[in-house]
């Protein structure tokens, strides 16, 4: 079994066809794609049409946010979520075109269990919304709780921050572990990164492969400078969105 998950696009059509190049040099074929597809990005209809072609995908919530009124988003994030709206129900395109793509983020699940793997966006508990970052490792009932409702192993993004979270409350960046981990009979949670918003102070793309019981994690470098060149032209996104892909936060 060898197969990619990606999470967190968020309209980069650089970052995301620079990681499918990336995924096809790897000779995976099998792509899940862990949720938001949409929002922040300059390139959302685009972004859709290459996540199609994914063997699964999951609802994020910010496909949420773009099908229905989007809540809990601050400023910048919900002018973005409109913004995007407008460009899959307009935009010059086709209206079959556009009744296709609103018709695929409709029909996306929130999670997927395949024997002992969970896929969710964002955590077992609450797959659409709930995040779980690295300092929550202190949060021992919070863990806890979510483990409780884990199978045996979780893939999941959100944060956009990678790394492996333990049933002892344990996390294990990506750099810590020679990004490579290899899964056991214990419980493990394990975020996959963020293709187009990295925020763990690394501005390369990040998504994992796991091959059997072997899961590693890859960094991708992708023009960025070119997505924010469009975001910037875009008045509706605000421009801290594409600072931020420089630094990776």
């Amino acid at each position: 079994m060898k197969r990619a998950f990606i999470s967190d696009i968020h309209s980069n059509l650089e970052a995301l066809r620079a990681v499918l190049a990336d995924i096809r040099a790897q000779g995976v074929g099998d792509v899940y794609c862990l949720g938001d597809i949409v929002g922040y990005g300059p390139n959302p209809r685009e972004c859709i049409d290459e996540v199609m072609k994914c063997k699964v995908c999951l609802l994020g919530n910010h496909d949420q946010g773009a099908l229905f009124d989007p809540e809990g988003f601050n400023t910048g994030a919900e002018r973005a979520i409109f913004w995007t709206r407008s460009q899959l129900e307009n935009g010059g395109v086709a209206a079959n075109e556009a009744h296709r793509r609103w018709d695929f983020l409709g029909e996306l699940p929130r999670n997927q269990q395949e024997g002992p793997f969970l896929f969710v966006h964002g955590s077992a508990r609450n797959p659409l919304n709930e995040y779980v970052f690295p300092e929550d490792i202190y949060n021992r009932r919070k863990m806890e709780k979510i483990f409780a409702l884990v199978e045996r192993h979780a893939f999941q993004g959100h944060t956009h921050v990678p790394g492996v979270f333990t049933e002892d409350f344990r996390f294990l960046s990506p750099d810590e572990i020679d990004y490579q981990y290899r899964l056991t009979g214990a419980k493990t949670m394990i975020n996959v990164g963020s293709v187009g918003q990295p925020r763990d102070g690394d501005h390369r793309s990040c998504y994992v492969i796991q091959e059997d019981d072997l899961v590693r994690f890859r960094r991708v470098e992708y023009p960025f400078e070119e997505t924010i060149k469009k975001i910037y032209a875009i008045p509706e996104l605000d421009n801290f969105l594409g600072d931020r892909l420089r630094d990776g936060r």
